[in-house]
């Protein structure tokens, strides 16, 4: 029988922080019910002794150059075999009703295709993860001096959904892509992400694609994982960003690819 969920991780260069993911996976996830899919970009030697000596049983998806967050999660998603697949970064550590919470969720919800868990730094405090979908002024007030402005922060503001605060799941335009937990009928049905994005941003085109079909995207404050949130495009000033940062020039790369798909097209009607 095929499992019912496949978890699926996405690493890149830090075996350490892999290996403990997957081993919350073990601690707290059912195996008899689910399987794991490991893709990895630009596999160290180190990641390669590590998977073979301690998961031999994982199905291990290593490559030689790294080729991207969205190649790596198609990647898995080739590989997987549950009927809804969960896709974690591998700086996440699981808890006890995460994967079962999500799927119990999911099975009571069947016009949902993908939810995203709320998401806990090591010290507790709670990460936004989701949000309104970008404008092209989101992107600037984000990255420059302005958002110390009133105004840009009244916009921050509510990209960030600063104004919703609920305790029971709700719809929202996305969910980070640190945290997915995704029905196969809807990745049937919508695709994989977009491979024209190499880094940033396929996780927002990916929820506007479920919407787009008639999908919902949720998050759920109720079920909880930890995760190392780093933000290595976010550091130094906008110009030094632009000519030093290759990440934020990734980003904005990304940016450009994501306006320009959905250019002309309307916001999903979200309530």
């Amino acid at each position: 029988m095929n499992p019912e969920v496949t978890i699926a991780i996405q690493g890149y260069k830090n075996p350490h922080m892999l290996k403990l993911c997957i081993q919350s996976v073990y601690d707290f996830v059912d195996m008899e019910t689910a399987e794991l899919v490991v893709a990895d970009s630009d596999t160290g030697e180190d990641t390669r002794q590590m998977m073979s000596a301690t998961f031999p049983d994982v199905t291990f998806l290593p490559h030689e150059t790294n080729i991207g967050f969205g190649a790596m999660v198609n990647a898995c998603i080739d590989h997987a075999r549950g009927r809804y697949i969960f896709i974690i970064n591998p700086d996440t550590i699981l808890e006890a009703g995460t994967v079962s919470g999500l799927y119990d969720f999911m099975e009571a919800h069947p016009e949902i295709g993908l939810v995203g868990p709320a998401q806990r730094n090591f010290n507790l405090t709670l990460e936004n993860t989701r949000f309104r979908f970008y404008k092209m002024l989101t992107i600037v007030y984000r990255r420059s001096f302005l958002k110390r402005f009133s105004f840009a922060k009244k916009h921050l503001a509510h990209f960030e959904m600063a104004d919703v605060h609920k305790v029971e799941a709700y719809p929202v335009p996305w969910v980070i892509g640190s945290a997915m937990f995704v029905r196969r009928e809807a990745i049937e049905d919508v695709g994989g992400m977009d491979p024209r994005y190499f880094m940033y941003m396929e996780d927002i085109d990916w929820c506007r694609s479920f919407w787009d079909k008639g999908w919902k995207v949720y998050y759920n404050p109720r079920v909880t994982l930890y995760h190392f949130y780093g933000k290595g495009s976010a550091k130094g000033s906008f110009i030094k960003k632009i000519l030093f940062n290759r990440l934020t020039r990734t980003h904005l790369m990304s940016a450009y690819q994501y306006f320009r798909k959905w250019r002309g097209k309307p916001f999903p009607d979200i309530v």
